[in-house]
């Protein structure tokens, strides 16, 4: 019997997504894709930008309809894609953020230190595809291969992760639209219509060049604007240095630093082993284990802990320097003399409440992939190698910011 159940979803950015496909249903039923409701795709940036408090479910969706668009496009030029082809792309870059943890990218490799999302979210695909039940069981082999770039038509896996994915359109897009920053304004409907495939690679036809440039340059802007904003650092360093200093106590056995037995898990118990990683737990923590954890710890006994995460609820964080030259030993000195005169703390405490670090961003990674035009002569170049064009090797090099973030009484 064919499958004739079809939603609906109204999106503030893309207007209506439809789901028409079972597999894609049962993925977005899971509650390993439910769990997404609670996680926020930019972290703490709502400090700044009190709007964007949108989701990775959010930002998920509105990916897999740019998927949509971008496989009906390339049909329409009769590139060959088969109906499972496309199902599995688009359950790919659907589940393509399923391992984030709690608050994104701010906690990345803190809780589970050495362990990237991409590794997470293959792993939850893997235990979907393999049951239990009938619904999903094997039927995300061939996204699987695509995900991890193992399927022999490379243009799928560049459309998930590439310098011109539709993840990128789809969270520029959404974090311009929920920020209010109109520099991240992408337009990604004629970056789509460009697309095409030339020796199994995707490339963007040469009338598209200008708006893959404004779209290399939104996301620099982006980048400093909104994503690198100097509170944002202070604010999800401050979340980084709460749960070390939480990791810390829990290691120095402090009893009363546990908060349930799942957060408790990835804040002392767990090997650092991706092969050792208890996934159910792993797909029951979110932002509000973090918060939750947070408010009970502002009257915890330690007090850099206390201290921290009552600063963190109040929005009473570092002050965040932030430069493009190296921080000098006078401006650190300072800084750090500052912070112990303000704080009667050990050393080894004052860490916490003074640091330095950097922030990098890099406009177009050609040594990673490039982005190629397809030439009305045929040919095919770099967009960095076409004459006229702002996108040059120049351009290339990462920029690096220097800062220090200090916390003061």
């Amino acid at each position: 019997m064919a499958f004739t159940h079809r939603k609906i979803i109204n999106d503030p950015v893309h207007g209506f997504i439809t789901i028409n496909d079972p597999v894609i249903f049962e993925l977005i039923a899971h509650p390993y894709y439910q769990r997404l409701r609670r996680i926020q795709q930019m972290a703490l940036a709502q400090l700044v930008y009190p709007g964007a408090v949108h989701t990775r479910l959010h930002h998920s969706l509105g990916a897999y309809h740019l998927m949509c668009i971008a496989i009906a496009e390339l049909k329409d030029k009769g590139i060959e894609i088969t109906p499972e082809e496309a199902q599995a792309a688009k359950a790919a870059i659907l589940l393509h953020d399923i391992g984030h943890g709690p608050f994104s990218h701010a906690l990345e490799n803190v809780l589970l230190k050495g362990v990237s999302h991409e590794d997470l979210s293959l792993l939850i695909m893997q235990k979907l595809n393999e049951g239990p039940g009938e619904n999903l069981k094997g039927k995300l082999d061939l996204a699987i291969q695509i995900f991890t770039n193992q399927y022999p038509k490379k243009f799928l896996h560049q459309l998930i992760s590439g310098q011109l994915d539709v993840d990128r359109l789809d969270y520029l897009s959404r974090d311009s639209f929920f920020t209010g920053v109109s520099e991240g304004v992408v337009g990604y409907e004629r970056i789509l219509k460009m697309l095409t495939v030339h020796d199994n690679e995707l490339v963007v036809e040469e009338k598209g060049i200008n708006s893959v440039e404004k779209f290399l340059l939104s996301r620099r802007l982006m980048y400093w604007q909104v994503y690198q904003h100097k509170t944002v650092i202070a604010s999800e360093n401050m979340l980084v240095k709460i749960v070390e200093r939480a990791q810390y106590l829990y290691q120095q056995k402090d009893q009363s630093v546990k908060i349930s037995e799942v957060l408790d898990y990835f804040l002392g118990e767990f090997s650092g082993k991706l092969s050792d990683i208890n996934l159910d737990f792993y797909c029951q923590l979110d932002d509000t284990d973090i918060l939750f954890a947070i408010k009970k710890w502002q009257h915890h006994s330690d007090p850099v802990l206390s201290l921290l995460c009552q600063r963190l609820m109040t929005r009473k964080g570092y002050k965040c320097q932030l430069q493009s030259n190296p921080i000098s030993k006078q401006e650190w000195d300072s800084a750090y003399a500052q912070t112990k005169a303000a704080f009667a703390m050990k050393d080894t405490d004052l860490s916490y409440l003074c640091f330095k670090g950097t922030a990098s961003n890099t406009l177009y990674k050609e040594d990673v992939e490039t982005i190629k035009i397809l030439l009305k002569s045929g040919e095919v170049s770099s967009i960095s190698k076409i004459q006229d064009t702002i996108i040059n090797e120049s351009l290339s090099a990462p920029v690096k910011k220097f800062y220090i973030c200090l916390l003061k009484a």
